[in-house]
């Protein structure tokens, strides 16, 4: 099969399209052959050495596919071949197929194009364990997301929306604003020319937020902090913009704010298959009555992986980048 290999760590070009040996699946695997696959920030991080793959899994990039199920390991009860699915990857992706642990394949909902069933499984599994599963963000009240236009907004938004929740967010342009109010995001905030920390108060009444969903890290924390109501809870997807700050625990005592950080990757195969349980429970029957759609902002084919991961490192792009095989 080909596969995108990171031939060196670095730049975008170190990505090369290859001949590479066909994956080989566990007894508790399928082998999907690959119609696209996503894009995720991690795989610019271990394109440049910053964040290898776990221990086992694929060293090729992509953590999420769409694709047909063609082979099924002899434990695998509920799929069989030629069925039509997506998959949330340890690893793997960028590739014609992929060998996945069965607990961690999703039907593609009903609605929703094979293509573009790739863009989901990453945002889904990610949004639904951390806002929902762990910070507990329910009906009636308040979530800021930041990033709103990146593929986690975008879905976050959404599903926020759907469960009755009001939505602030941050992006840095007004163009990626308006795709986030298209989304029905509520408090649109543009981070480059206004303090999010008063628009926040202003518009609650010098309350705060529930719930603030953060990949920036270090230089937000503190703001987060202020952002926040008594009983807020902070999530940490991520630090793009540092991982070491200082703050004022006398800030945290008074709120009663909980600060919780997590990954998706690196979880065990049982934690995973939980939460991929979950997703389909709760958010599948969502997409499927139309009130969440995949937002693509481009389809790539495999072999301009590079081009793609360009266009992500630019920060240009407002929702989600396919590789389409």
């Amino acid at each position: 099969m080909k596969a995108v290999v990171i031939t060196t760590p670095g730049g975008p070009e170190v990505l090369q399209l290859q001949e590479v040996e066909d994956p080989q699946i566990k007894e508790d695997e399928v082998l999907v052959k690959v119609e696209a696959t996503a894009l995720n920030r991690a795989d610019t991080l271990q394109r440049q050495g910053k964040y290898p793959p776990p221990t086992g899994a694929s060293s090729y990039p992509g953590l999420e596919c769409s694709g047909t199920i063609e082979a099924v390991g002899k434990n695998v009860s509920r799929w069989k071949i030629g069925d039509q699915v997506c998959a949330l990857l340890s690893g793997g992706g960028y590739a014609e197929k992929v060998a996945v642990p069965a607990g961690q394949v999703l039907p593609v909902p009903q609605g929703v194009s094979l293509k573009d069933a790739a863009s989901l499984p990453e945002v889904a599994c990610t949004v639904w364990s951390t806002v929902f599963m762990m910070s507990r963000l329910s009906a009636g009240e308040t979530f800021l997301v930041h990033g709103g236009s990146s593929g986690i907004g975008t879905f976050a938004i959404q599903i926020a929306k759907y469960k009755g929740v009001r939505v602030f967010v941050t992006a840095g342009s007004e163009d990626k604003l308006a795709v986030c109010k298209d989304l029905g995001a509520d408090v649109c905030i543009n981070y480059k020319n206004e303090d999010f920390v008063a628009r926040v108060k202003e518009e609650t009444g010098g309350k705060g937020v529930d719930v603030i969903l953060d990949s920036i890290g270090a230089p937000y924390f503190q703001k987060n902090v202020d952002s926040l109501s008594i009983d807020g809870r902070l999530f940490l997807l991520g630090f793009m913009g540092g991982s070491v700050t200082q703050v004022n625990l006398a800030s945290l005592f008074a709120k009663r704010i909980t600060v919780q950080a997590a990954g998706l990757r690196t979880r065990s195969l049982e934690n995973k298959a939980e939460i991929v349980s979950e997703v389909e429970k709760n958010v599948w029957p969502a997409i499927a009555a139309g009130k969440l759609k995949p937002v693509v902002y481009k389809y790539l084919p495999l072999s301009k992986a590079a081009e793609g991961h360009q266009l992500m490192e630019s920060s240009k792009h407002a929702g989600k980048i396919l590789l389409v095989t």
